[in-house]
């Protein structure tokens, strides 16, 4: 049965103008493909932004989350639910330290919260982040994210926040002390245009903070949940942080958040010191995991690495491309010129979505399941806009 909605209805009619009026109306999805309100089909090459990591109407989540909703569909934070305690389980077991302990919540801007929250209890309030970074747009994430324009208008915000250059050791070294209660880096920054730090850097960062007394948080929100090749995105080098932030993926398109404690000597929250209404609901946890299950089960971790060289070898071959950075399905393509917006609209005439988080970078962030057929389609289309814009 196909739902018809009100096609009379426009943005500006009902909603406020924070993202501005979208050009692009989707009904429907299936797999990697979705389907405006005109009937035009689109290869969603972003993902809800790294969220739906099995695509969309993925067979599993359907399953999971109707099963869910016809036996109990939310409970509070008064009550446990089993699905709830299943996945805090098997996030524990991918972090590989049975100490670690999980609190849920709705998106990454709650788990970064949470997790600037739990480095008060250090008795401490100095926390140093890095420029450019995004951590998310409530009061205290958007203290921590590194980006003027986002956080100016909206200041005063919280104190005793330090930012310094992302990747430069030297810098944080600076700015960390024994007055420090905790560092917050993204292992990959994907707001910022998908920008690796130095091979190393993540391990002095621990050192670092293991000199100091310091906690090292790692924001995991667009990094986690395989998309990088690894569970959180940090494991490369051989570290364990002591808090871990998820959300995007966790849910496999529903909203689903976590801040992971780990570690005996990391601070946990009392009866009462934090909260969440909607938090751990059974309908986003079943999704959860279900998306593990199939990301497990269907090796697609495997996978990602494997496209990730293929995108690689394929686009920074591409006449105005400047270098494809990246790991996993989590890819920035840069460019010679400040045209990115542009490029992703030409996209999106010819059936791509993409992001262009700044002027010179195109952001690509497909579900896990994406075939070879479909990585192959993007590229040919990638390289026919790209001699479009620069010919132009």
């Amino acid at each position: 049965m196909t739902i018809k909605r009100n096609q009379s209805i426009t943005w500006s009619d009902v909603m406020q103008n924070n993202y501005g009026a979208p050009s692009i109306t989707l009904t429907s999805g299936k797999g990697l493909v979705v389907t405006d309100i005109n009937g035009k089909r689109y290869l969603d090459f972003l993902g809800g932004i790294a969220t739906n990591v099995l695509g969309h109407a993925h067979p599993a989540i359907v399953k999971a989350v109707s099963k869910q909703i016809a036996t109990l569909g939310h409970v509070s934070n008064l009550y446990s639910h089993p699905a709830g305690l299943e996945l805090a389980q098997k996030l524990i077991s991918l972090t590989q330290d049975p100490t670690a302990r999980v609190f849920f919540c709705n998106s990454g801007a709650e788990a970064n919260e949470a997790a600037l929250k739990l480095s008060r209890k250090t008795g401490k309030s100095r926390i140093v982040a890095t420029n450019n970074s995004f951590h998310g747009r409530t009061m205290g994430a958007l203290s921590l994210t590194g980006q003027p324009e986002k956080r100016n208008p909206f200041k005063p915000l919280i104190k005793n926040i330090k930012h310094v250059t992302f990747g430069d050791i030297t810098q944080m070294r600076k700015a960390v002390n024994s007055k420090t209660a905790m560092v917050i880096v993204e292992p990959i920054m994907g707001e910022a245009g998908v920008i690796v730090p130095p091979l190393g850097y993540l391990k002095q960062l621990r050192d670092m903070c293991n000199e100091h007394g310091v906690l090292l948080v790692f924001d995991c929100v667009q990094t986690g949940m395989g998309r990088t090749g690894t569970w959180f995105g940090y494991e490369d080098e051989k570290i364990r942080p002591d808090v871990i932030t998820l959300a995007k993926g966790l849910g496999g398109g529903l909203p689903l958040g976590a801040m992971i404690s780990l570690g005996s000597n990391t601070p946990q929250f009392a009866p009462g010191e934090h909260g969440t209404t909607f938090g751990g609901n059974p309908v986003a946890v079943a999704a959860g995991l279900a998306a593990i299950s199939v990301i497990e089960k269907n090796r697609l971790m495997i996978s990602a690495k494997s496209f990730e060289k293929r995108l690689k070898i394929k686009l920074e071959v591409i006449r105005g491309v400047t270098e494809v950075r990246g790991r996993g399905l989590l890819i920035g393509i840069g460019l010679n010129g400040n045209y990115a917006k542009e490029l992703a609209g030409l996209l999106a005439d010819r059936g791509i979505l993409v992001n262009a988080p700044n002027a010179n970078t195109i952001r690509i962030a497909p579900a896990l399941i994406v075939t070879k057929v479909q990585i192959d389609k993007f590229i040919n289309i990638f390289t026919q806009c790209m001699q479009e814009v620069i010919r132009g």
